[in-house]
């Protein structure tokens, strides 16, 4: 008899593991339920690039719109998304680096992220891909937010608001790391700046719509022996971005002891040439973002283009574009007046969502 039992305990010990196996939770999804949601380009912006894995949607956006202003992100409660990129201020802080949890000092400017679902790269450095890669990063820095990202899991999965929101979005009330960087980005692809004076002038046929002045001034812009600033700043025949979206070396951060105070894309790439290179901002609504450069120090647009009027710093690593160019007093302050029409029109909803 125990001879024939065994066989017959071990099959009914495979089958309680099988079954048991066959229960095992499924992995929580990230992507997102529902019909996704086409958002309004406006003029003088390109097509908006869409992962194929987090296709926006009514959920999703206004989830990742209570994320981005939610100071419970944050270590101490005391910082959301918001607090470095106001809308007031454009997606920025008007810094030259950002205050973070406990009154520590960032080491660079904050970026707006009006446009940024455009960017092949995210942060000065470039260390992340995608705004879903880009959305999580804040949270965990312990000079930024200094929440770790299973504590801040935690914190909202506890939430019933919250569970609402991403059981409406995903399917379930679960709350993950992926599902909170998905909301974020889907919220921040809504965030789109175009429709300024220069769209209405290059995009769309109004040539009144930059003064004279402007218009000498974008004459500056494109000359390689002047402005020489489409080079980095890069213009197109149907949209511009006003970036390439590359890593240049202007020798800003250079000390006087030729020492770099910061690195800049190096540190991600480990190359030599990339030392104190950093991602080209854009320029939209760049009469809006003071102060300028990776690390704040340039107070005025006058500064920035006495700056490049200098040919930078030099350091063993200067971009080839920095070149010597040849720009008057009227020249530099018709490049100013260009610059500001570059400024454009607000995103709707994009404000602190309504309490409820």
């Amino acid at each position: 008899m125990m001879h024939r039992a065994a066989p017959i305990a071990a099959g009914l010990l495979t089958a309680l593991l099988l079954t048991v196996a066959g229960c095992k939770r499924a992995p929580v999804s990230s992507k997102p339920i529902g019909p996704e949601v086409q958002i309004k380009v406006p003029l003088g912006l390109p097509p908006l690039p869409i992962p194929k894995d987090n296709q926006p949607t009514a959920d999703t956006i206004a989830l990742g719109r209570k994320l981005f202003y939610d100071k419970r992100v944050s270590v101490d409660g005391t910082l959301s998304c918001a607090s470095c990129h106001e809308p007031s201020a454009y997606f920025t802080d008007g810094k030259n680096v950002s205050t973070g949890v406990r009154g520590a000092l960032g080491v660079r400017n904050a970026p707006t992220i009006l446009n940024a679902a455009y960017m092949p790269f995210q942060f000065w450095d470039g260390r992340a891909i995608t705004l879903e890669q880009q959305a999580a990063f804040p949270i965990a820095n312990p000079v930024e937010m200094s929440r770790p990202h299973a504590a801040d899991v935690s914190k909202l999965g506890d939430d019933p608001q919250y569970q609402a929101m991403f059981k409406q979005s995903f399917g379930t009330p679960d709350v993950n790391i992926e599902r909170v960087e998905n909301a974020l980005a889907s919220f921040e692809r809504t965030a789109l700046s175009g429709d300024a004076p220069f769209d209405r002038f290059m995009y769309g046929s109004d040539k009144t719509a930059l003064t004279p002045a402007q218009v000498r001034g974008y004459m500056v812009y494109l000359d390689p022996t002047r402005g020489n600033c489409a080079a980095c700043h890069t213009v197109g025949p149907h949209a511009a971005l006003f970036t390439d979206g590359k890593f240049h070396n202007t020798g800003q951060g250079v000390a006087d002891t030729g020492a770099f105070t910061d690195i800049g894309r190096f540190h991600e790439t480990k190359i030599a040439t990339d030392t104190g290179a950093f991602k080209t901002p854009t320029l939209r609504n760049i009469d809006k973002t003071a102060p300028y450069m990776h690390d704040g120090t340039l107070k005025t647009l006058k500064a920035v283009v006495d700056f490049y009027a200098g040919q930078g710093n030099s350091n063993p690593y200067l971009d080839p574009e920095m070149k010597k160019i040849h720009l008057t007093g009227q020249d530099r302050a018709d490049l100013v007046e260009f610059l500001q029409s570059l400024t454009g029109s607000m995103p709707p909803d994009v404000g602190p969502p309504a309490s409820k």
